[in-house]
């Protein structure tokens, strides 16, 4: 007994002392490269946003902290070192604190973070009305009880719940209880092939449409958030539809059969299946009220996305508020605020919002250019064609991605230096479009396919104890070949044939 008592306090013990260390690491390696000798053409100042950046991607990696307790460090590390720097125009002078905390929290002062909060409410209000587990019961009630079809009906729900949930975790979520609910009646394994096969088909198919709906993904927004700060330019919803469609129209039955070699069930029907779902969807009852609320608020914030600048002139984030004002209406509404504010997990915003600050940051003190130089340079991309340089940098964002547990931290971390990328190889003379190719590359940001850590989806699924993480992985990495692969098909011709290729 004392033994067991010793290892189970042994463990916290050494999962602090690796947090602690990675903390150590990220402060020394921020201090280091800020006290680094002055490099040529970079300004104090955006040295040390470079060590903030370099400080910021280690706790990410490492897991250090908090993604919540990191946004505050990171902010806590703009005001403090930047505003100790010396002034961009006058050396002479210093940036003051007061400057600086002007940049750490400049990232609030955008409609992305305003999409982003929006679309959590919203999210959190589907999953109070249980109007996403209602679809997801009613889409497998109706393709069988073969295991082909019931695999193919857990990808369609990931495919039609990612159009009225805007969150990625929410999603995983309300499928997982449904999966483990058909194991569980039929008396099938968690560790079988099947079980595997949904667990992870859930995951997979959730990050294949984090790609392919703007809204299904807080690093969408993330990206949204530094195009309209540092370009004065943003991508419509249905534009973003147009464009990533046949990504995920190719990626679905793509992962669906690539899993289904990897993970082939041991049978090939659950027996009394189909009248299990149906009698979980009887269960729920006829549509309440809430639900139909939901559904019909939902519908009519979908019309209003897809017909955003041609039939009105309400921008996404705009009618997202709308439609969420209309949910918390007394009476009328679905839910109160207080149910809202359990729900939602603020500590997503508080990370997009000092995100985007940071990265602005990178731009306003010339460190994010300087870095676009170094990258520009190393893969000689001022001689590339567009393709070439969607080819490299996104095969450069699926690699870095395997050290991200979140992509709204990496899209954080280098969507703003993309887009120094490309508009430092638009001035060399590419005829690049700078908007267009850092969306396409915005869709590289969200390969969470390989690893189990690389996305929370995945670890939703992966805790349910149905497979092992050499499992997904194995599968992963053809999945990201081929999405990678895709990527390279869309550029050479339909993202091309659109504009979104060349200036």
């Amino acid at each position: 007994m004392a033994t067991t008592t010793a290892s189970r306090e042994a463990k916290p013990s050494g999962a602090w002392s690796g947090k602690l260390l990675g903390l150590v690491l990220a402060v020394a390696a921020m201090l280091a490269f800020s006290a680094l000798p002055p490099f040529e053409g970079l300004p104090v100042a955006g040295q040390r946003a470079i060590g903030i950046l370099i400080f910021a991607v280690i706790l990410w990696v490492s897991e250090a902290v908090d993604s919540t307790v990191s946004a505050v460090l990171i902010a806590a590390a703009i005001i403090l070192l930047l505003g100790t720097a010396p002034d961009l125009q006058n050396a002479a002078q210093r940036v003051g604190f007061a400057r600086a905390r002007d940049w750490a929290i400049a990232g609030f002062a955008n409609n992305a973070v305003v999409l982003v909060g929006a679309a959590l409410v919203f999210a959190a209000a589907v999953t109070a009305t249980g109007l996403d587990r209602r679809i997801a019961l009613a889409t497998l009630s109706r393709v069988g009880s073969g295991t082909r079809a019931v695999f193919a009906g857990t990808i369609v729900v990931g495919i039609l719940l990612a159009f009225l949930v805007p969150s990625a975790t929410a999603r995983v979520s309300a499928v997982v209880p449904i999966v483990l609910g058909i194991i569980a009646a039929f008396g099938i394994p968690r560790e079988s092939r099947l079980a595997a096969l949904l667990m992870i088909g859930s995951a997979q198919v959730c990050s294949v449409m984090n790609v392919g709906v703007l809204t299904a993904a807080a690093q969408n927004a993330t990206m949204l958030g530094f195009t309209q700060r540092l370009l004065g330019a943003s991508v419509t919803w249905f534009d973003w539809l147009v464009a990533a469609l046949p990504f995920w129209l190719i990626m679905a039955p793509a992962v669906g059969f690539i899993l289904w070699r990897f993970h082939k069930p041991e049978v090939d029907s659950i027996e009394g299946g189909t009248a299990a779902i149906r009698a979980d969807l009887g269960r729920l009852g006829p549509m309440t009220g809430p639900e139909w609320r939901t559904l019909i608020v939902g519908a009519g914030l979908l019309l209003t996305w897809a017909t955003e600048g041609r039939l009105h002139g309400l921008d996404t984030a705009s009618s997202t508020i709308i439609a969420i004002a209309l949910l918390l209406l007394p009476g009328l509404g679905v839910m109160s605020w207080k149910q809202a504010q359990a729900s939602v997990p603020w500590g997503t915003l508080l990370l997009f919002g000092v995100g985007v600050a940071l990265g602005t940051a990178l731009v306003t003190t010339r460190g994010a250019p300087w870095l676009a130089n170094l990258i520009v340079d190393w893969f000689a991309l001022k001689s590339a064609t567009p393709f070439v340089i969607v080819a490299v940098m996104s095969a450069f964002l699926i690699l870095v991605h395997l050290g991200f547990a979140s992509a709204t931290a990496l899209a954080a971390a280098f969507i703003p230096i993309v887009i120094s990328v490309l508009q430092e190889v638009s001035k060399a003379g590419v005829a690049v479009n700078v908007l267009g190719v850092t969306m396409i590359l915005q869709f590289a940001v969200s390969f969470g396919f390989m690893l189990v850590v690389n996305a929370p989806q995945n670890l939703v699924a992966y805790g349910t104890g149905t497979f092992a993480g050499r499992d997904f992985t194995r599968s992963g990495v053809v999945i990201t070949l081929v999405g990678y692969g895709v990527i390279l098909l869309l550029a050479a011709t339909w993202w091309d044939w659109l504009g979104w290729m060349r200036g």
